[in-house]
């Protein structure tokens, strides 16, 4: 994403499973990253299962054969011989509504399934296989043809929180890749009534847009974990015009934001001068944190002294840069804890 004034878009407020302009935007809920797993596969002859869900573009090099034949970077069943299908299951790393999902055949020409189905089920806490593969599914994307080395989309109009996916070939193939495209949907019991990070994707944050995502992401500030590498995070493109950029969140739900984290990790060279959070609350502005310095390759840590709530930020940066991580600690309102019990207990 390149637009100088990028909005992503997202669901209506206070619905979240309404349906966004384009699930593509979304976070993919099975990511690695995100503590997505495959769990299971009734067949891997060619090419190992965990292939589905790795972050990197799919490689491949012609002509390169192990003991299994050509080496591909995905996931490739035997040549069935009798009736049935392959099947592979999927733990979702943060479970939520699931809005569309992508199955990559990339490189997969003449080995790659004629169709596909996607089915779901919810299983919370931490569900043994042999509970998974007795669960009651329900189909997210019907019997549907797919394509050889190709990007095949499916929107999903289903709007029951999952927890697994199952990605079945009809009746056999290779797949390289599997994204998830949802609204994470996370469990408020596990909150206790504890601080939490209001700004972070698992939680049910989003990133809604960005003044210049050139080099990655905006998505990448509010993902689990410590920034891996400079390309971890959000980094905009160096401004050559008055001005500034920005990012904005959406918070996980209306609450009181007191400590703000800013990561610069890895961002020695590229890292911005400055930075200000601007809170909101509906149409209510005020200021988080005013104008401050940063420092490159920095966890900046910065104690906030107000009980204002609020249901989004926007972080400035001055003049542009990157930000591994924006963690925003605080506790939800009363009210905005029920509603996500309300999302939650919906069946």
């Amino acid at each position: 994403m390149t637009d100088e004034h990028a909005r992503l878009p997202e669901p209506r407020p206070g619905d979240a499973a309404s349906t966004p302009d384009d699930w593509r935007t979304l976070p993919d809920l099975a990511a690695r990253a995100l503590g997505g797993a495959v769990l299971a596969a009734n067949d891997e002859s060619f090419a190992e299962k965990e292939s589905l869900i790795r972050p990197y573009p799919v490689l491949h090099q012609a002509g390169t054969f192990g003991h299994k034949g050509q080496i591909y970077d995905g996931w490739e069943t035997r040549r069935r011989r009798e009736p049935g299908h392959d099947w592979a299951i999927i733990r979702l790393g943060v479970p939520g509504i699931i809005h569309g999902i992508a199955v990559d055949t990339a490189h997969f020409t003449g080995n790659y399934p004629p169709h596909i189905s996607v089915d779901a089920c919810r299983l919370d806490a931490h569900p043994a296989l042999t509970e998974l593969l007795g669960a009651d599914w329900r189909p997210l994307v019907p019997i549907s043809e797919a394509k050889g080395d190709s990007v095949n989309e499916y929107t999903v109009n289903d709007r029951h929180r999952c927890t697994h996916v199952r990605l079945n070939m009809h009746p056999d193939g290779g797949i390289a890749r599997l994204r998830v495209h949802g609204t994470p949907v996370p469990d408020p019991a596990g909150f206790a009534d504890l601080p939490l990070d209001l700004a972070a994707l698992a939680n049910g944050a989003a990133v809604t847009g960005a003044s210049n995502a050139f080099y990655s992401n905006p998505v990448g500030a509010i993902m689990p974990g410590l920034p891996a590498n400079q390309a971890d995070g959000w980094e905009t493109a160096r401004r050559r015009e008055p001005g500034h950029e920005w990012l904005d969140v959406r918070l996980a739900g209306r609450g009181v934001i007191r400590i703000a984290e800013l990561d610069t990790t890895h961002l020695k060279h590229n890292a911005p001068g400055q930075a200000a959070i601007e809170a909101h609350d509906g149409d209510t502005a005020f200021e988080l944190l005013p104008r401050t310095p940063l420092r490159p390759d920095t966890p900046h840590r910065f104690v906030l002294d107000h009980d204002r709530p609020a249901t989004s930020v926007r972080l400035n940066i001055f003049p542009d840069g990157g930000m591994a991580r924006l963690r925003l600690y605080g506790r939800l309102t009363d009210e905005a804890l029920a509603e996500m019990r309300r999302r939650f207990d919906n069946p």
